[in-house]
């Protein structure tokens, strides 16, 4: 008996081990890596078809194994099926039919860095845990802030996991330079009759406001800056309703200005906000998380005019300098202001003797302490490719982009709603000058319903003035001007059925 126990805790072990094996990994690798270069490999015009979730769920169930009191062997024929269901439920990244979010598919190299940091785990946060990553993480920032354009002996940046993130950073610093005693006092620190308050476009992202409520400032406590037809802050409302939040005793400590919003794309007046900011003592910070990589092309770098005057920079390399998700850079004009956001004591991670090394630690910066290594995948891309890489892409998506306004705008049954600033582009179909908007909004979301559930193409949707259009977002190098046509086409061929039924039902009701 005894020896049977002995026999099966030597085999236990050794299926545990099993699973850490070297050999292992690299038929695993092979695996994986065949089934990703196929799908990398794939021409069609693919969108994304939505399965039920019940039915993914009991395929899921069913690839895994009902042992539970031993280890068993690794099938690899369930490996396999794994990454078939993973590939083939998600979204399109790499097909000309994908148009529909900011996030891109990968450069693939950028994947295969990630397999390395994922197996080489090495926590970025404080260098004794992850040398290089903290390195190049310095490396990175001084690349970039040559496109920015702010001291080099006085700025920083660290990395965080998401534009949410950043900004929700970004805004602790600039409430705790205002307010110095909030940290440790609480909103009583403002004083009695002061409420902290946040001005931002109407159109910011939501995680800003989001942000805000984290922060303890209510909805009414944040500034909403009228934006004007192209979709950018006003500077001629901006000002009445500033004045207007100080007759309220509302403490507008941050401006917020978006470089590259949600909605349009669309960059708002930086140098104009810059004065503003700077005649009222604010911070200004820059929501650049989609827009800000068009800094490394020479082209389009003047969208970003007067970056170099703002406080603090978000930028997404998990959008526009397309690197797996997520890899957010905060830049900090005054690098002091990178150690605004958190006051805190930790013994038993921060030193209270900095020398050359943990002068590169970064968790007294930013919220996380256990922090994936995502600059890594941007740095290796940089070192080897160098900025040309980016600056291509990125102007090959903004130029295809131009020239499918076009087409939206030579199409009498369509009509476009702004004219493009980078990638992203809002159109509604709109056979007659007639339809109601209550009909039209009705109309536009039936349609990109119909294209989602057909799976060709998978494009979003956003009200614009309160009236629902359809959204593309160009990310995929790979996307032509005769994919979009064959887009409008079916997007054309929707809405004249979906009209066409209501206007059945409509005599059928007579």
């Amino acid at each position: 008996m005894a020896d049977d126990r002995a026999a099966t805790a030597t085999l236990h072990r050794g299926l545990a081990l099993e699973a850490f094996d070297s050999h292992l990994f690299r038929r695993n690798s092979a695996t994986v890596t065949a089934k990703l270069e196929e799908y990398l490999d794939g021409t069609s015009i693919r969108g994304l078809r939505l399965t039920d979730p019940a039915l993914l769920g009991r395929a899921a169930r069913a690839l895994m194994t009902r042992e539970r009191q031993s280890i068993p062997a690794l099938d690899e024929q369930k490996l396999s099926a794994i990454v078939d269901l993973y590939l083939r439920t998600g979204i399109q990244l790499h097909s000309p039919g994908y148009m529909g979010r900011q996030f891109s598919g990968v450069v693939p190299l950028a994947g295969v860095i990630e397999l390395m940091t994922s197996v080489a785990g090495q926590p970025a946060s404080f260098y004794e845990a992850g040398q290089l990553p903290n390195v190049v993480e310095r490396i990175m920032a001084d690349e970039l802030n040559e496109f920015i354009g702010w001291d080099p002996e006085r700025f920083s940046m660290v990395t965080t996991s998401g534009g949410s993130l950043a900004n929700l950073t970004a805004l602790l610093a600039a409430r705790n330079r205002a307010f110095p005693r909030f940290w440790s006092d609480g909103a009583a620190a403002a004083g009695r009759r002061v409420r902290p308050a946040i001005a931002m476009g109407d159109n910011a992202h939501y995680s800003l406001s989001r942000a805000a409520g984290v922060m303890g400032i209510g909805e009414e406590q944040i500034v909403r800056l009228p934006v004007n037809r192209h979709g950018t802050i006003c500077m001629e409302r901006a000002r009445p309703v500033l004045a207007s939040a100080e007759r309220r005793h509302l403490k507008v400590f941050c401006l917020v200005a978006s470089a590259g919003t949600t909605s349009l794309g669309a960059f708002d007046p930086l140098e104009e906000l810059a004065d503003l900011a700077r005649e009222k003592n604010l911070w200004l910070h820059v929501d650049g998380a989609h827009g800000a990589s068009l800094l490394v092309s020479d082209r389009l770098r003047h969208k970003l005019k007067g970056i170099h005057r703002a406080d603090s920079l978000c930028w997404d390399a998990h959008k526009m300098m397309f690197v797996p998700m997520p890899c957010t850079m905060l830049f900090y004009r005054n690098k002091e202001h990178g150690y605004g956001a958190f006051r805190q004591e930790a013994s038993y991670v921060f030193e209270q003797e900095p020398d050359i090394y943990t002068a590169l630690d970064s968790a007294e910066q930013n919220f996380e302490c256990s922090k994936r290594p995502m600059i890594m995948s941007l740095w290796a891309l940089w070192a080897l490719y160098g900025p040309a890489l980016f600056a291509e892409k990125i102007e090959y998506l903004c130029r295809l982009t131009q020239e499918i306004y076009h087409e939206v705008c030579a199409a009498p049954d369509f009509e476009a709603l702004h004219r493009p600033e980078a990638n992203i582009l809002c159109f509604r179909y709109r056979p007659d000058s007639r339809l109601a908007d209550a009909e039209l909004h009705r109309l536009q979301l039936a349609i990109r319903n119909h294209i989602k559930a057909e799976g060709r193409f998978f494009i979003s949707k956003v009200n614009v003035d309160g009236v629902a259009a359809l959204r593309v977002v160009m990310m995929n190098h790979q996307i032509t001007r005769e994919h979009f046509q064959m887009l409008l086409d079916d997007v054309r061929n929707a809405g004249r059925t979906l009209l066409g039924n209501d206007q059945r039902r409509d005599k059928e009701k007579e």
